[in-house]
């Protein structure tokens, strides 16, 4: 149950987040969902450190590593907005920009994890 609470009070955490700074006027003309793109690579990045400080160091335990990876970071990160987006452009007639959108974040989000991972082990 405990872990529950802190999984649920770091999804707050993160989720608020995501909203402040879906707020901030940003490319709002732009076909590309820079936003959500930037917020995924962005938690992609910070997961990476975390997962990396955990298995580096002893000094954050189980319960803070869970409100970090599955509460702020999942919370502040989206896959459903970024389906969704997905979903609009290919419904919009931009099936070239969802695709690109598509691969940057798989590859720029799998690329931030280990560029976080690797700060960590160098450091």
């Amino acid at each position: 149950m405990v872990e529950c609470i802190v999984v649920g009070a770091g999804g707050f955490i993160g989720a608020v987040c995501r909203y402040l700074i879906g707020l901030i006027p940003f490319n709002e003309g732009c076909a590309f969902p820079i936003k959500t793109f930037l917020i995924n690579i962005a938690g992609s990045f910070l997961i990476g450190i975390i997962a990396a400080l955990a298995m580096k160091t002893d000094w954050l335990n189980p319960r803070t590593v869970l409100f970090l990876k599955a509460g702020i970071c999942g919370g502040f990160t989206t896959f459903s907005s970024f389906a969704l987006e997905t979903g609009d452009l290919i419904k919009g007639g931009r099936a070239h920009i969802a695709a690109l959108y598509a691969i940057l974040s798989v590859v720029c989000g799998t690329a931030a994890v280990f560029a976080g991972q690797g700060i960590i082990r160098k450091g």
